[in-house]
């Protein structure tokens, strides 16, 4: 009879054993952490034209083709929706790319080209004063956002909805026509 008792499950509280609060939020961000890592996407710039007015009205026009990347490290496929990437500066949207609906298999990187035109001719008042002011030291900062929803079919049995998201800012020259540094969270 001792034995059975000696077998049985006991909690951890009952044990001796308590998990104190900082190792429980060390773990929940541990999850957090891995569920991000398990999509991720990036924009990078291959070619584009850039036109520049610096007069009493300053703008740009700008058209380049964005090499997006969706890196897939499930052990499933993800199939996404059709979604937008926005381009905004100073908080004001100047540009979109569509990024069309299709699938990144497992353990690899769907690459797809978009084409993505840029004015700055809406722009309000204050923001187009700062663009002067952005336009004249050579430099635009602009912001990019999107997101991306869609299912992964793990072991070909259970499909589980996932979102990624991406938001990065870039700095264009314009004198050189580049992107100086890019950074995405």
């Amino acid at each position: 009879m001792a034995e059975k008792n000696q077998n049985q499950y006991q909690p951890p509280e009952l044990s001796g054993y308590r998990r104190n609060d900082q190792e429980s939020l060390h773990t929940m961000e541990d999850e957090e952490a891995k569920r991000k890592k398990r999509m991720k996407w990036t924009i990078g710039i291959i070619a584009f034209t850039l036109n520049v007015r610096t007069q009493a009205s300053p703008s740009f026009d700008m058209s380049f083709v964005a090499p997006i990347r969706v890196k897939n490290t499930n052990w499933g496929p993800f199939k996404y929706d059709a979604s937008t990437v926005y381009f905004a500066y100073g908080g004001v949207q100047v540009g979109q790319a569509i990024i069309p609906k299709s699938k990144a298999n497992f353990k690899s990187t769907k690459k797809i080209d978009v084409n993505v035109s840029m004015r700055s001719a809406n722009l309000p008042g204050n923001i187009n004063s700062n663009l002067g002011n952005e336009l004249s030291s050579g430099v635009i900062t602009l912001a990019s956002q999107g997101e991306l929803k869609g299912k992964i079919t793990v072991m070909f049995m259970f499909k589980k909805k996932k979102t990624s998201q991406m938001n990065c800012t870039m700095a264009i020259n314009t004198a050189t026509k580049e992107i100086q540094p890019l950074s995405c969270k």
